[in-house]
């Protein structure tokens, strides 16, 4: 049985080869239950949740992946998130890994926010704004800039040091890094909006979105969270990594729906037709909107290739 620490994970995690495998994934025979999604009380502070999210291939491999995000953490200098991804074989149940969750979780998300730029942002997004200042919003900056030729990245956060730190971090692996204070601005001349916060009310203004813009929604997950306005929603072609997690958690999808403002067949297309063919992108002046809530496929993709490629470093040495 392997063992992958957080740098062994992301070592094991080459962009490229990750978004990859995402995109094969979702165009297989991947079996994803619904999620396990509860709500933990922590006595004096914001509730936490956990997470269970298992996913297999027939024969091939079975992963559960068991998260916690306490948003409080930041009080304490720690991550919001925790968790351990378990990878066992799908012929005999044998337990081959268990690899760092934190470390999986940001790298697939942010692969999977990238897979679906590649089908949505225009061809020639260059201006890079990041919402947030977790574990995120480097990672945010890595994977667009493998499917988008980014040139100009712009890091706004409510914490102005934390923001500095990401932009150092960004300038420090060769992107061209700015902190911004000025939400609205940033947004107005932005390409790709990637917002990763924790966000109970809406941050970016469907009226500051220009034309042609592509707005990626992947930190709120509750119902109660949100990181879009309803005129966002509206203006824009709406798509999701899956319809079943979207319309189950989404607060950002549900409550337009809600309101009236959209229905749930102004949803375009899921993450698995995008890459099977549908139509993403019809015309360089529309505006797209990615509303990302995770999926245990991408998980086990990422699983996979962790343990696959720390099988071939071991062999290889």
């Amino acid at each position: 049985m392997l063992i992958l620490d957080q740098i062994q994970t992301s070592r094991c995690l080459d962009w490229d080869a990750l978004i990859a495998a995402l995109a094969v994934m979702f165009q297989g025979d991947c079996v994803m239950p619904v999620r396990h999604h509860h709500t933990v009380s922590v006595p004096g502070e914001a509730d936490a949740t956990l997470l269970l999210m298992p996913a297999w291939q027939p024969g091939h491999y079975i992963g559960v992946k068991l998260v916690s995000v306490f948003p409080d953490n930041a009080t304490r200098s720690l991550p919001a998130i925790h968790g351990s991804y378990l990878l066992s074989s799908g012929q005999t149940g044998e337990l081959l890994a268990v690899i760092d969750g934190g470390e999986l979780t940001a790298r697939r998300t942010a692969a999977a926010s990238a897979l679906a730029a590649r089908h949505l942002a225009r061809a020639d997004a260059s201006n890079l704004l990041v919402v947030g200042t977790g574990r995120l919003s480097v990672n945010l900056v890595e994977a667009h800039s493998r499917v988008r030729p980014i040139r100009q990245v712009s890091i706004w956060g409510r914490d102005k040091e934390k923001a500095e730190r990401a932009a150092a971090d960004a300038c420090a692996l060769g992107y061209s890094a700015k902190v911004v204070t000025d939400l609205e601005a940033a947004t107005r001349a932005a390409d790709i909006i990637s917002c990763a916060t924790l966000s109970r009310s809406p941050l970016i203004k469907g009226e500051w979105l220009k034309p042609g813009s592509h707005l990626d929604l992947i930190g709120a997950f509750t119902k109660e969270m949100r990181e879009s306005d309803d005129e966002a929603v509206r203006r824009a072609r709406v798509f999701v990594d899956t319809r079943a997690g979207a319309f189950a958690e989404a607060g950002d999808i549900l409550q337009p729906i809600a309101s009236g403002v959209i229905s749930r067949e102004q949803v375009q297309a899921e993450l698995a037709e995008l890459v099977r063919g549908a139509q993403g992108r019809k015309s360089p002046e529309e505006i797209t909107l990615f509303k990302s809530v995770g999926a245990a496929l991408e998980d086990l993709a990422g699983a996979i290739l962790a343990y696959q490629t720390a099988r071939q470093d071991i062999t290889a040495s």
